[in-house]
């Protein structure tokens, strides 16, 4: 099921508050879960659906600032699903509670090597915080009909003058200051300094010269593309797989001369969860189920957080996804893990400057 059908599907759904947050008319059981647009696909879910007769109340969000900010200002869910670089900030909040481990299924199968990493799914107390679910990456698509490959040989592409009014970058901060870094060399953007970052912000701005929108839906994204709109993206792998898949003359440059960026994103539990908490741990097991792997891996393109799961899949298939090996994946890209707090507010104060056209 493509992002068009998953949206086609929705067509019944209704329209609660601000933000174009949207949620089924009717809910499974009290379950709220906030979450990107696409993951309220019923085939993540499986076990959840068939047990409670129901889908969840699904809410959306374009980006996790936004989630964020929503959330303390009071919107409730029992659930959502944030990515690497925001956890240990909506830890540091207040607003998640450590999860019980011993009640979701198949937690020891969760990915090792993602599990290893430094204050992510596991605090240095020893509490979890966060179940990863997908991983993937922010790379360099394009038109093969329209960028040679020599062309998109370079990051660098996104800023060319050819291309005014052909490209297309996230209206998401850390994607646009992960490509960013990669073009100005800084693979750990932790370590940013002041004049990195106004490096890395003029290059934005050379970006923005050329973006014919910021996009912050694969419905929207996909719809560009395929309606000769745009040319060149900074996007997720899903595109790729779906656009692909429909016969699209697309590629993905996951060897670009700076590299590409990297991100795992996963489920945790609210502090303020209204709903009930039976149903929010048997949430966390369906999307953690093996049957999930498969269908993440070949529909969406991303790779699953069990491991168990994603060793079940033909090899071949990941290894034309790029998953066959964790450590590759992971080498020589940036990876989004958590910056310093007065950085990353800079980056989205400049960030909504540099859109504005200022």
């Amino acid at each position: 099921m493509n992002s068009m059908l998953r949206r086609l599907a929705l067509a019944a759904a209704l329209t609660v508050g601000a933000g174009a947050v949207l949620a089924y008319a009717e809910g499974g059981g009290d379950l709220v879960v906030f979450d990107w647009s696409g993951y309220e696909d019923p085939l993540l879910h499986p076990d959840y659906t068939a047990k409670y007769g129901a889908e969840p109340t699904f809410a959306f969000f374009g980006d996790e600032d936004e989630a964020f900010e929503k959330m303390r200002a009071g919107f409730k869910a029992d659930i959502a699903h944030p990515c690497s670089q925001s956890v240990a900030k909506w830890r540091a909040a207040g607003i998640l509670q450590p999860l019980d481990t011993s009640r979701i299924a198949g937690w020891k199968n969760l990915n090792p090597g993602i599990m290893a990493m430094k204050d992510l799914a596991v605090s240095a107390d020893g509490k979890a915080w966060f179940m990863p679910f997908d991983w993937g990456n922010t790379s360099l698509l394009y038109r093969t009909d329209k960028v040679t490959a020599q062309e998109a040989q370079s990051l660098r592409v996104f800023a060319d003058p050819k291309f005014k009014g052909r490209v297309t970058i996230g209206d998401n901060v850390d994607d646009a200051y992960a490509l960013a870094s990669l073009v100005i060399g800084l693979k750990d953007w932790t370590k940013m300094t002041d004049a990195q970052f106004q490096e890395a912000s003029a290059f934005l701005r050379d970006v923005h010269k050329n973006v014919r929108f910021y996009w912050t839906d694969d419905t929207d994204l996909n719809q560009a593309f395929t309606g000769n709109e745009v040319d060149l993206v900074w996007g997720w792998n899903e595109t790729f797989v779906t656009l692909k898949g429909q016969g699209m003359p697309i590629a993905m440059n996951r060897d670009t001369t700076e590299g590409i960026s990297t991100w795992v994103c996963g489920y945790v539990l609210m502090k303020d969860a209204p709903g009930k908490l039976d149903q929010a741990y048997d949430f966390l097991s369906a999307v953690n189920a093996h049957a999930v792997s498969d269908y993440l891996v070949k529909t969406f393109g991303y790779g699953h957080g069990n491991s168990a799961g994603m060793a079940a899949i033909d090899h071949q298939v990941l290894a034309d996804r790029g998953f066959d090996n964790l450590d590759k994946f992971l080498d020589k890209t940036l990876f989004q893990q958590p910056v310093p707090p007065e950085l990353k507010q800079r980056m989205v104060t400049e960030f909504e400057k540099i859109k504005a056209g200022y």
